[in-house]
């Protein structure tokens, strides 16, 4: 007897917090900013704790503004790609924050947000690639025209 396949649908897109990597950098946020930042001694105040706080707040605000401007492809992509430069930003940060400071912190909270991070990076290249080939079909299909002489 073969197992059943089920086939989830997708759900309709219609706003950024839809987004699954959207979801994914807001709870990652909220992790890093209540589990590492808070956490770290005061002498790390104004550097990884102050670069931690800003880079994981970034992303899901990142998202938030190339969702509105997903009308334009320059647009969008220049937003995608910075949020996923906050992304790898974070895997370093976290990185240095596990290796510098394993006392202040819990290690397996640390090692599950670098996976994270580096998941949400692999999502957003991943969105950016994706929005790149819907925009080309869709142009295809809906030519522009040209200037008239």
């Amino acid at each position: 007897m073969k197992p059943e396949v089920i086939f989830e649908t997708k759900k309709d897109i219609a706003s950024f917090r839809d987004l699954d990597v959207y979801q994914r950098s807001y709870r990652a946020m909220l992790i890093t900013m209540r589990e590492i930042v808070k956490k770290l001694p005061p002498e790390e105040k104004y550097n990884l704790a102050d670069q931690g706080r800003r880079a994981c707040q970034a992303i899901p605000r990142l998202i938030a503004e190339g969702y509105a401007k997903r009308h334009q492809l320059r647009g969008f992509h220049k937003y995608i790609d910075d949020a996923m430069a906050e992304a790898n930003e974070m895997v370093v940060t976290l990185e240095q924050v596990r290796d510098l400071y394993p006392e202040y912190i819990d290690m397996v909270t640390c090692k599950r947000l670098i996976k994270t991070y580096e998941v949400i990076g692999r999502q957003l290249y991943r969105l950016a690639e994706s929005w790149r080939s819907f925009v080309r079909d869709k142009s295809d299909k809906f030519p522009v025209s040209s200037p008239l002489p």
